[in-house]
């Protein structure tokens, strides 16, 4: 019932916006960075401390014009943890007070990991609310207007090919405009652990095929305990994610990037990104901004910002991206 389900209600609408899910890739393979510098705290107006609990703050997305930044919180809402937006009228602006996206997404039960599609129309979050497939399965939402960020539709399940009876959560959509494949990265714990799967969408009929675990990037030792949210290169030839317990990391969950020479070759060996961006603590949840200068880690209960230059030969982004104020540190 479920995959006839997603076939019927959700496919016609993904086949009508499959070729615009994407965008032109302006950052290619040629592309170079610098190192990524310190990551600074976003304030208390994102990392709201609240009371008789800790209050946490995670998972982040950004969204394509850097203006609107989503996250899940257990922070006063409808549910256990809920998705909230924050808006900036510009990137010279601070971030607004959090708005949660209201009870068409968020539910009595928990959202999760929200992660927003190359183009803006599609939110892809994990949740277990009724009538999914496992405890802990993936959903969409669509909107007309990308710039309206309560415009969400009622979310659809992703169906029960992609999502099982286990957790799958953590999601973010690859359009790989060179293959013209569309491909969900995702995690989930259906061997045990927690480990780094994709789904590829189905160009005919708009439904996601079974989970594929990606083993180059994923932890099999014993000690590991978790391999989870990732976010990826618009061109697909670097990718961030988090991991517990990866032998030669700095804190319990560190942050790792691999990269690749084509998006047809499989990932390079994990790097840990080092103890700029690392610490004794966790580091997770990763999203980059669009023009891959920023991405937007977290530490337990806390959203950060790290940044990294673009080199004199790199693609130069328009004037002022990213060079927004972020509040202070509390």
């Amino acid at each position: 019932m479920k995959a006839s389900f997603l076939v019927i209600a959700l496919a016609p609408s993904i086949l009508a916006m499959a070729a615009t899910w994407g965008f032109p890739a302006s950052v290619t393979a040629e592309d170079k960075f610098g190192p990524w510098g310190p990551p600074v705290n976003l304030g208390a107006t994102i990392n709201l401390k609240c009371d008789n609990k800790t209050c946490e703050t995670e998972r982040p997305a950004i969204s394509r014009d850097n203006l609107s930044l989503y996250f899940d919180s257990n922070r006063p809402g409808l549910g256990n943890h809920d998705i909230w937006v924050s808006h900036r009228a510009s990137v010279d602006d601070f971030w607004g007070t959090p708005q949660n996206l209201g009870p068409i997404v968020n539910t009595a039960a928990d959202e999760f990991s929200p992660a927003l599609s190359p183009n803006g129309h599609w939110l892809f979050f994990g949740s277990n609310r009724p009538e999914g497939c496992g405890r802990l399965d993936i959903w969409v939402s669509h909107r007309k207007d990308r710039d309206d960020d309560f415009a969400w539709e009622a979310p659809i399940n992703l169906g029960c090919v992609l999502n099982t009876s286990a957790d799958e959560d953590f999601p973010f959509l690859f359009v790989d405009n060179e293959q013209d494949t569309t491909m969900l990265y995702f995690a989930s714990d259906r061997s045990g652990n927690y480990h780094i799967y994709t789904s590829t969408m189905n160009e005919e009929d708009g439904t996601f095929g079974p989970g594929v675990l990606v083993p180059e990037i994923n932890c099999f030792a014993i000690v590991c305990t978790r391999d989870s949210r990732t976010t990826i290169r618009r061109d697909g030839l670097e990718i961030i994610f988090g991991s517990f317990n990866r032998p030669g990391g700095i804190g319990l969950q560190d942050l790792w990037v691999s990269t690749r020479e084509d998006t047809e070759d499989p990932w390079s060996t994990p790097v840990n990104l080092g103890p700029v961006v690392n610490t004794a603590f966790q580091e997770g949840g990763p999203a980059f901004s669009r023009w891959h200068d920023s991405i937007f880690p977290l530490q337990p209960t806390w959203q950060l910002r790290a940044s990294r230059p673009l080199c004199d030969n790199a693609l130069q982004a328009p004037r002022g991206r990213e060079r927004g104020r972020i509040s202070s540190p509390t």
